[in-house]
């Protein structure tokens, strides 16, 4: 529960399943409109009934189907979104996938199908929500980007530069945002407990070898609505992941040296 998201309105990408369904229900339980973002509207319409009927809802539950790809679309639906309910005044960008494979094997398709949706989807949606929030200054960025973005290793060549990127838009954003009150937060969790595997692992072996290590949705989800409206720069899970990753920054020689084998794993 958050109680500073009473009566606010907060829109999430990718919130058919996983993260982005766990974060709705809990901003719905908080008293929040919440405006269910993704590309399927049958999807949409059983979470909205869940919601509904099993969370103690104070707030409007409605859905929109979005694919983040699509930039007419986008602007749409987020205009649609300020005419109808009310402008956002918290964005949860969510929506993501990922392809492990050695990038000799790699299919391009699926790379620019990551940037398209990872990074220019994200910054798409971001660009519909940012001018209303400086009118008004207030608001709050959060942005999935994951460990991954932070320490890459070998299959997830082209997925860790999406979420490179994802990181290095957020951290500029947040500067310059800052002297408007928006806040703009990145989270960064290791594997999560989604069907994100069933596309990024088809063969189910990383998944099978780090299964006893997987985050679940509710931990990463807690976090994420505890941080609205807080000045939390990163949210970091599980925080001995993060602790490679810190320890990457400083001698990445080593880390690659020691990590050799637990990084072949996928």
């Amino acid at each position: 529960m958050n109680e500073k998201l009473h009566g606010k309105l907060v829109a999430i990408t990718g919130a058919s399943s996983g993260i982005g369904a766990a974060v709705a229900e809990r901003c719905a339980a908080s008293g929040a409109s919440v405006v269910l973002l993704a590309r399927s509207e049958d999807k949409l319409q059983e979470l909205v009934e869940h919601i509904q009927k099993e969370v103690e809802a104070k707030g409007t539950i409605t859905a929109f189907a979005l694919d983040v790809q699509n930039r007419n679309q986008v602007e749409s639906v987020f205009t649609r979104i300020a005419r109808e309910l009310s402008p956002v005044d918290v964005l949860v960008n969510n929506a993501g996938y990922g392809v492990f494979d050695e990038f000799v094997h790699a299919d391009l398709e699926d790379a620019d199908g990551m940037f398209q949706t990872n990074v220019l989807g994200l910054m798409s949606c971001t660009k519909q929500v940012v001018p209303a929030m400086r009118h008004k200054g207030a608001g709050h960025i959060i942005n999935v980007a994951s460990q991954a973005g932070k320490l890459a290793t070998p299959k997830s060549s082209v997925y860790s530069a999406s979420k490179h990127a994802v990181l290095g838009f957020t951290n500029s954003l947040r500067m310059e945002m800052a002297r408007d009150g928006i806040y703009v937060t990145s989270v960064n969790p290791g594997p999560v407990a989604t069907n994100f595997f069933s596309i990024a692992d088809e063969s189910g072996t990383y998944l099978q070898n780090i299964k006893q290590f997987m985050l679940s949705t509710e931990v990463v989800a807690d976090a994420i609505v505890q941080c609205m409206f807080t000045r939390k720069r990163e949210i970091n899970l599980p925080r001995w992941m993060n602790m490679g990753s810190i320890l990457y920054a400083l001698s990445p020689s080593l880390v690659e040296f020691l990590g050799k084998r637990a990084f072949f794993s996928k």
